[in-house]
C-alpha cells in the first residue's frame, strides 16, 4: 500500500472516531441529534409538528449533514408539543428504529398534553418501544447515556466520581414545582471517553435540585445543553455551577427561553468558556445574550433555522460551529 493512500485511510478512521451533535433550530422547541463513532443516531426530541413540516425539515437536513439516513434512537423526553408532537412527521421523512420515554401520559385532566399525546401515541405504535426507568442506559455504541431522571423520579445515588456537597444549595429559589410533563422530563447524561454531556429535557428547578442538592449526583461536565430552553423556572445557578461546564447551548426561540435569570446562572458560572445561543433573546437584550457570532439564528426576521453543532473526540477536546457564519471555536480537555 502507498503511503498516500495509508495516509487517506488513517485519517478516514480518525474522523470516524468521533462524536458529532446537531442542536436544531425548532424555534424554541428542542431537536437535538447525536451521531455515534459507528454511525448510529440518537436524536432527543422532535420539535413542533405543522408549521409546513419545518421541523421535520430540519432535522432531516442535520442527519443529511451528518450522514445520517435513520434515526435509530428515538428519545421523547415528554409529551409538550415542542418536545413530542412532530413525530409523525418525522417518521415521514426519516426511518426510525426504536422510541424511548417515560411512559404513558397520567395527565389526563390537563387537554394540552393530551391533545399532544393522543396523536403521538399513534404515531409510536409501529415502532418498538421502551419505557426508560432513572439508572436506564440508551444502547448508543460508543458512548454511555444514563437516565437520571424520568417519570418524576430522579436519580438516588451518585454517578461514579461525583458525590460531592454543593455549597450553593442553602441558598436555592424555592418556586412553585411543576406537577405536569416538565416533571416528569427524562434527563439524560451522556459519556464519550473523556468527555461529559448534561442534557436534561426540561427538568424543572425541583427536579433539577433533586440531582444536584445537599450533594451534586451528577459530577461535572464539559457540555451543558441547557435545560428548558433557558427558562426561568430552570437552569438554577445550584445546578448549572455544579455542572461547572466549559460550553453551553441553549435551545431558545427569540421569545421563548433565554431568561435573564438563566443567561445569568450561565455566563456566571465558573469555568464557563462559552455560551452558544439558537437564537438572539428578546428578553436578554444586548447585555445578557451571547456575543453575536455565537448565535445561530440572531433575528426572526429571515430565519433560516441555522443549527449549531459540534464534533468531539474521545479525549475530551470537541469543536463548536455556528452553522450560520460558519464560525467555529475549539475547546481543550
Amino acid at each position: 500500500m502507498r503511503l498516500s493512500s495509508l495516509f487517506i485511510l488513517l485519517a478516514a478512521s480518525a474522523a470516524a472516531q468521533t462524536l458529532q451533535i446537531y442542536a436544531i433550530d425548532t424555534e424554541g422547541g428542542k431537536a437535538t441529534l447525536y451521531v455515534s463513532p459507528s454511525g448510529e443516531s440518537m436524536l432527543v426530541d422532535t420539535g413542533y409538528a405543522g408549521n409546513n413540516n419545518r421541523d421535520a425539515n430540519r432535522i432531516a437536513a442535520a442527519a443529511a449533514a451528518a450522514g445520517v439516513k435513520r434515526i435509530d434512537i428515538l428519545v421523547i423526553t415528554h409529551y409538550h408539543g415542542d418536545h413530542a408532537s412532530g413525530l409523525a412527521q418525522l417518521a415521514a421523512k426519516l426511518p426510525i428504529g426504536r422510541i424511548y420515554d417515560h411512559g404513558d401520559n397520567i395527565d389526563r385532566s390537563n387537554a394540552k398534553t393530551e391533545a399532544v399525546y393522543g396523536p403521538y401515541e399513534k404515531a409510536r405504535k409501529p415502532y418498538p418501544h421502551q419505557s426508560l426507568k432513572v439508572g436506564d442506559t440508551i444502547p448508543l455504541p460508543g458512548v454511555q447515556v444514563t437516565v437520571v431522571a424520568s417519570d418524576g423520579e430522579t436519580l438516588a445515588n451518585a454517578l461514579p466520581g461525583a458525590g460531592q456537597a454543593n455549597p450553593l444549595c442553602a441558598t436555592a429559589e424555592i418556586l412553585p414545582p411543576d406537577k405536569g410533563e416538565n416533571g416528569r422530563s427524562i434527563a439524560l447524561m451522556m459519556t464519550f471517553g473523556k468527555l461529559h454531556i448534561a442534557d436534561l429535557g426540561d427538568l424543572y428547578w425541583d427536579k433539577e435540585l433533586e440531582l444536584v442538592c445537599p450533594t451534586n449526583k451528577l459530577g461535572t461536565v464539559d457540555l451543558y445543553m441547557t435545560t428548558h430552553h433557558g427558562t426561568a423556572t430552570s437552569g438554577s445557578p445550584q445546578i448549572v455551577h455544579a455542572l461547572h461546564p466549559k460550553v453551553a447551548i441553549m435551545n431558545n426561540g427569540e421569545e421563548k427561553g433565554g431568561s435573564v435569570k438563566a443567561l445569568t446562572a450561565i455566563t456566571s458560572s465558573p469555568g464557563l468558556q462559552d455560551l452558544w445561543q439558537l437564537h438572539f433573546s428578546a428578553e436578554g437584550g444586548k447585555e445578557h445574550n451571547a456575543d453575536g457570532k455565537l448565535i445561530a439564528n440572531p433575528s426572526a426576521e429571515g430565519d433560516e433555522g441555522f443549527s449549531i453543532s459540534v464534533v468531539a473526540l474521545a479525549d475530551g477536546t470537541f469543536k463548536v460551529r455556528n452553522n450560520r457564519n460558519q464560525f467555529e471555536k475549539s475547546y481543550g480537555k
